[in-house]
């Protein structure tokens, strides 16, 4: 079934080819296969519910539907499986492979834009208008920006009062819904049971209390490598935003409506994670950037198979399969550490980072931990005095050049930005060079076809390998591996002796 998992790359593209090929689906329902879920919905007309593909309980098939999304399903009347919990899966990998307008716009509602700035401001940060925005959604998924929020809304909601023992009332503020009333009937429609009826099904040893700290379990699509992943997180940590403590990556996060810590754990079959939050109505969006961080979207399979198909990337995928493209929670934060990271150390990157959040950083309590403060933003760093800086002239520069332009709002590197737009709009600045420029794209933007040939590790693991180590000839040698380069880096990287590959062992 590798033709399902196919990556689809051009700006338009037809939905059904996925979700209306009924054969495939079918293939996929019958073999129960997780790897599937979040592709498509299969609803049960007989039943009236909807389930991902993998739910353990087969139905006939002459009795299914197929639907593109839960927000598509639900407003067709099905409601959500009490068995397999579809709301639970990983997403779609499309959403952070693409770079059309409907990948930007779910990458958008994900992060929670429509409940903070409605339709007309997901339109604005996209550059359509709200008409145009909610064709191309409909199109596609067979639901508008409100049906995907609320479908998201709803699973906050479940979140929330499976794990807190917040009143109903509080649980629906946090979750995002404007009226008690919305809430119930939302609640009611999507999961076919009240919220304390939702409540009552779950142990009371699984809830934490109102105290702010939700611990979840957050799915993926197997195989993972944990050893690149956090590895790479907890090799390049900046002392008081991040750290690696007990088994576990914990850092600090700025959220729209406050912040809040994330501990994340490995674990055999998805990654534990605690969410510490000054305002609950951050959940939805604290979860997004931290599977964003994981990339646990992605389709491995579908990576593996097409890097798997080169000679001398084979033995490196077979040995760890599974790797992901270690990625981050705030755009900006990256793009400043990649500055101070150009022609220095990972420790000596840490360093230069660690001192601009002690002199700019919020500061912020960590009871459960040593973390100390929130990594400053753009506008905290744009009155700094570059004299203050121990980097070079020419890097000094650079950082401010670039804190200026994130501060002025001159590049765009939100989850919604044009990936194009913004590798231009980096170039354009003195001492960011393709290096800089692509490992942006590859953490920070999330371009899954990102691909630094300049890089040092990289040209000592094409050397080794018998692959071309001039920055032109190898690019050109990767056209193999498109679109999924970046994570290529992953398996270059790993041929290395860096602590970036491999787990802590504090």
């Amino acid at each position: 079934m590798s033709d399902f998992r196919q990556p689809k790359r051009a700006a338009a593209r037809d939905a059904g080819d996925v979700y209306d090929d009924v054969e495939r689906c079918v293939r996929a329902v019958r073999s129960k296969d997780a790897r599937f879920d979040g592709w498509f919905f299969g609803a049960v007309i007989t039943t009236g519910i909807y389930c991902r593909p993998s739910c353990p309980v087969p139905p006939k098939v002459e009795n299914m539907r197929f639907y593109p999304s839960a927000a598509a399903a639900q407003q067709a009347g099905f409601r959500a499986c009490k068995r397999c919990r579809p709301d639970a899966g990983p997403g779609s990998p499309e959403w952070n492979e693409r770079a059309d307008v409907v990948a930007r716009a779910m990458r958008l509602i994900a992060d929670g834009v429509v409940d903070r700035e409605g339709v007309p401001g997901l339109a604005a940060h996209l550059g359509y208008s709200a008409r145009q925005i909610e064709r191309q959604l409909l199109a596609e998924l067979g639901a508008g920006p409100l049906a995907l929020a609320q479908a998201q809304r709803a699973q906050t909601a479940r979140l929330l009062i499976e794990t807190t023992d917040l009143p109903m009332g509080d649980v629906a503020f946090a979750a995002g819904f404007t009226s008690i009333r919305t809430f119930n009937e939302t609640v009611r429609e999507v999961f076919a049971l009240t919220p304390t009826q939702l409540r009552e099904r779950v142990a009371r040893g699984r809830r934490t209390g109102p105290s702010g700290v939700l611990s979840l379990r957050l799915p993926f699509r197997a195989p993972l490598c944990p050893g690149n992943l956090f590895g790479h997180l907890a090799a390049t940590a900046v002392p008081g935003v991040e750290e690696w403590s007990d088994g576990a990556y914990r850092r600090t996060l700025r959220l729209p409506h406050g912040h809040g810590i994330a501990t994340l754990r490995p674990e055999p079959d998805h990654i534990g994670c605690r969410l510490s939050l000054t305002d609950l109505r951050d959940l939805a969006t604290a979860i997004s950037r931290c599977r964003r961080l994981l990339d646990l979207d992605a389709d491995p399979v579908a990576v593996d198979d097409l890097l798997r198909g080169d000679p001398v990337l084979a033995p490196l995928v077979d040995k760890d399969p599974g790797r992901r493209v270690p990625r981050t929670v705030d755009a900006a934060e990256f793009a400043v550490r990649a500055v101070l990271g150009q022609q220095v150390s990972t420790a000596a990157a840490r360093t230069h980072a660690a001192r601009l959040v002690t002199a700019h950083g919020e500061p912020i309590r960590d009871p459960a931990g040593g973390l100390t403060h929130l990594f400053p933003d753009p506008l905290a760093l744009a009155g700094l005095d570059p004299a203050a800086l121990a980097l070079p002239q020419a890097r000094r520069t650079t950082l401010t050049g670039l804190v200026a332009a994130l501060a002025a709002g001159e590049i765009d590197l939100s989850v919604g930005g044009d990936w194009g737009r913004a590798r231009g709009q980096l170039s354009a600045l003195p001492g960011l060079g393709p290096w800089t420029v692509e490992t942006v794209a590859m953490r920070a933007l999330g371009d899954p076809d990102a691909f630094v040939a300049t890089d040092l590790g990289i040209r000592v693991a094409a050397r080794e390998l018998g692959l071309p180590v001039t920055p032109a000839a190898l690019t050109r040698r990767t056209e193999v591996w498109r679109p999924w380069r970046a994570y290529a880096v992953q398996y270059l990287w790993a041929t290395g002796d860096h602590p970036i590959n491999r787990l802590p062992t504090g």
